[in-house]
């Protein structure tokens, strides 16, 4: 049940408005969309759905806060799919996003939301993928496109993308998007389309960028924040280990063994850690592979494909992997490395605790981390337990708690 709180601004006014939405039906979807939310395993809208999806079918323009695994990719996608006019061979909706990965997600979730409406087309464009590829999908006249920017901007140049019929423009991880240079592009797309476009725009900070490109291009927006608490936050428990160099690996490969891990993630900040420590864990016996900015496209897609299916227990990857991976049932995340920007703490633990499952999320760090961990803490208000092996080979926290126990506490915490 999610009782719902939208505050309109029109200039210098506000109006707040609560409602109390309990199912999909209070929302008037089509059945079609509704038979895809069961299939899809959706019982009842999450928080940003239910804020979300009124606001945009209603027609207004959204700046939305919401952290990671809340089901932004329905909050958006639900409403695209309700007011796409299929008789109309124009790309009427365009989603921009930062990341391969994401896009690839993004689009992925978009056809089970289309499992039954045969009627609708879309289109995934990014680069990596054959462009020939993509032109023979374009051909077929998208009413959806899911694009990162620069591939956008090449199939606009080309021809072969017009946005000049677009009613609704959607920026997902808008912040990282801005934050990785992509103004100009972002500006450069939405100027492409009509001045009347509704602008949504989804992102895990407000920031100063985001907030520029709002003023320039929405009107009257409405603003949704949606914590990380109640049914929305994540369940992870926070855990930090002294450890380094390869030692590290030893102590991850424990951690597994003890907890008997079989769905893990872990994180470095390099791609020639990510090499070695992939290549280390292999001649270990573990069942693992990797992800990093220097594979390539089709192998990336292999290697995430397999993922999600299961065909390996084991996914050690770069950063640039975090944002574009949505697992429901990763058990663990370890930073084998403390990430290089604070927020990529979270994007790295969101990972885990998905779907209101219960994750876990282990950072090794070594006594000159502290200065460091204690920024992590007060940026992302988190709070970490440290843990050790006993003499006898377990893990105990600080008390002497066993690990199993300790989890549980953290949880119900």
């Amino acid at each position: 049940m999610s009782k719902i709180q939208i505050v309109y601004h029109f200039g210098e006014e506000s109006v707040c408005m609560t409602e109390e939405i309990t199912s999909f039906e209070q929302l008037s979807l089509r059945e079609e969309t509704r038979k895809a939310l069961k299939k899809m395993g959706f019982a009842a809208p999450t928080p940003v759905q239910a804020q979300t999806i009124p606001v945009m079918m209603d027609g207004y323009d959204v700046i939305a806060k919401a952290p990671t695994g809340t089901g932004k990719t329905c909050a958006f996608g639900i409403p695209l799919m309700e007011t796409i006019r299929p008789d109309c061979a124009d790309i009427q909706a365009v989603i921009v996003c930062p990341t391969r990965e994401l896009c690839i997600q993004i689009a992925d979730e978009l056809r089970q939301l289309m499992a039954f409406r045969p009627d609708l087309r879309l289109a995934c464009l990014y680069g990596g993928q054959p462009i020939a590829k993509q032109l023979t999908v374009l051909k077929k006249n998208p009413h959806i496109v899911v694009a990162t920017p620069g591939r956008l901007l090449d199939h606009m140049g080309r021809g072969t993308a017009w946005l000049g019929n677009v009613y609704t423009a959607v920026l997902d991880e808008a912040d990282e998007m801005l934050k990785m240079g992509f103004i100009k592009d972002v500006r450069r797309i939405l100027n492409a389309t009509p001045g009347d476009t509704q602008v949504v725009m989804f992102s895990a900070t407000i920031s100063r960028e985001v907030m520029d490109v709002a003023w320039e291009y929405q009107h009257d927006a409405v603003e949704i924040t949606v914590q990380a608490q109640g049914e929305s936050r994540p369940l992870i428990a926070q855990f930090e280990m002294l450890s380094s160099g390869d030692r590290r690996t030893q102590d991850m490969l424990a951690i597994i063994d003890e907890l008997d891990l079989h769905r893990v993630m872990v994180f470095c900040n390099r791609k020639n850690t990510v090499r070695r420590l992939s290549d280390r864990l292999h001649k270990q016996g573990r069942s693992v592979d990797c992800l990093h900015g220097d594979i390539p496209q089709s192998q990336r897609n292999r290697v995430m494909s397999g993922y999600r299916e299961g065909a390996f227990e084991i996914l050690v990857a770069t950063d640039v992997a975090a944002r574009g991976i949505d697992v429901d049932d990763v058990e663990a995340v370890f930073n084998y490395d403390i990430p290089d920007e604070n927020e990529y703490y979270l994007h790295r633990i969101g990972r885990t605790g998905r779907a209101r499952r219960k994750g876990m999320a282990f950072t090794f760090i070594t006594p000159d981390d502290r200065f460091r961990m204690r920024d992590i803490k007060k940026y992302t208000h988190s709070e970490m337990e440290a843990v050790a092996f006993n003499d006898a080979g377990h893990l105990v926290t600080e008390n002497g708690l066993p690990l199993t126990e300790a989890l549980e506490l953290q949880i119900e915490e």
